[in-house]
């Protein structure tokens, strides 16, 4: 006999020992009105729960690599930028007198070149017509030399107060929309250590990513390429779809509470969501369709004023006069389904359970009925109490 065979036989025993014990205890009552679910295909999901921060997917903060007097400022807040455009300038007065300096060195160092040539080219002619000493032949060579990199030299300068120059315009780096913009015309701005930041521009705000803190305990339920759902206080009744794109290892740890950044890919083609956006995430770690039952029906167990509607299963032939099993095995529960007006009860293999609805594996089909509670009309309608015949006997009194 196989494990799936021994598991019916056990639930059977528990079902028929303990519920025909426990009916010569009980006696019918009044009139009824039951309470019932048909059982149907549907869908049951487990999820995690978070909360996380609405962000753009990229962003480019744009800074200045020299100190200066910002003199324009071209665009603001939530302009539209292309890569390459001017969004601000510097004053320019100082780096140009700079270039200017150097430019004037370098055509200086250019006319010491020519005379230092000249004045080689003279003396080796003397050299070689032996009218010059060798002293002589080696301080032009000297002097030659020198003057070639001293023009190098000035040739740097130039370049490098030309880069300078070009510094004092800030272009975009990327296409995009800035976000924020974080000086003023007039304001000096100073890069002796770090660039400072001028402005932030996002790439493109209808791609969107949230940022959830996922607590450690629930972690290990989440995946990559998971579905998820959010929403965002602007638009409460709204659901925002997005799905599972990176687990970052490093955790946050704040006031001894550990939690793990999740990033949520998001699409925002209608541009409803705004960075720093507070999202509350719901991530789906596990989903399953098949016939769906409430779980309010592992619950039920009939009362005194059902024994006439009781039908039990016949017990198999091999367990008969036997005590019952204390408990079902893990993962079995009963659920009593009602059919031609008597109800009995049934085993049945639980899959996954969301607290509200479960998936039955096996044991009941689409359309069989359960019951879910019973109330006793002559009584003010009140929720009949049951005990579980299938759990231990209580000890006799003496």
């Amino acid at each position: 006999m196989g494990v799936k065979g021994k598991v019916i036989i056990a639930v059977a025993a528990v079902a028929v020992a303990g519920v025909a014990a426990w009916l010569l205890f009980r006696d019918g009552g009044g009139e009824l009105e039951w309470n019932t679910e048909v059982i149907r295909e549907g869908s049951v999901e487990l999820n995690v729960t978070a909360t996380g921060y609405v962000r753009p997917v990229d962003t480019v903060e744009v800074g200045t690599q020299v100190s200066g007097e910002i003199e324009h400022i071209y665009v603001d807040y939530n302009s539209i930028v292309k890569k390459g455009q001017l969004l601000a300038e510097l004053d320019k007065q100082t780096l140009t007198e700079k270039l200017n300096q150097a430019m004037a060195t370098q055509e200086s160092c250019e006319s010491a070149l020519v005379y230092a040539q000249q004045c080689y080219d003279r003396t080796k002619q003397l050299y070689e017509a032996k009218a010059a000493t060798l002293a002589d032949f080696e301080q032009a060579t000297n002097t030659l030399i020198q003057a070639k990199s001293s023009l190098t030299n000035a040739e740097t300068t130039v370049r490098e107060a030309k880069v300078q120059l070009s510094y004092a315009e800030i272009y975009a780096p990327i296409d995009g929309v800035v976000l924020s913009r974080k000086v003023q015309e007039g304001q000096t701005v100073a890069a002796s250590f770090e660039t400072p930041t001028m402005f932030v521009i996002a790439n493109d705000l209808r791609k969107m990513q949230v940022e959830a803190d996922v607590d450690e305990a629930d972690i290990g339920q989440v995946k990559v390429g998971q579905k998820v759902t959010f929403t965002v206080d602007a638009y409460p009744t709204r659901t925002f779809y997005g799905e599972v794109n990176q687990i970052r290892l490093q955790p946050k740890i704040t006031s001894n509470v550990v939690t793990y950044t999740v990033m949520i890919s998001a699409s925002n083609e209608e541009e409803l969501l705004y960075p720093s956006m507070t999202a509350s995430v719901t991530i789906v770690t596990q989903r399953e369709e098949a016939a769906v039952v409430p779980v309010e029906a592992f619950d039920f167990v009939p009362d005194k004023a059902l024994t006439k509607y009781v039908e039990l299963p016949e017990p198999p032939a091999d367990i008969k006069g036997k005590e019952p099993p204390a408990e079902l095995p893990d993962g079995v529960k009963t659920v009593w389904v009602r059919r031609d007006g008597k109800i009995s009860p049934h085993p049945v293999e639980v899959s996954i359970n969301n607290g509200v609805n479960a998936i039955i594996k096996r044991g009941l089909a689409v359309g069989d009925t359960v019951v879910l509670s019973v109330r006793e009309k002559e009584k003010g309608g009140r929720d009949m109490p049951g005990n579980n015949p299938f759990m231990p006997k209580p000890p006799k009194r003496k």
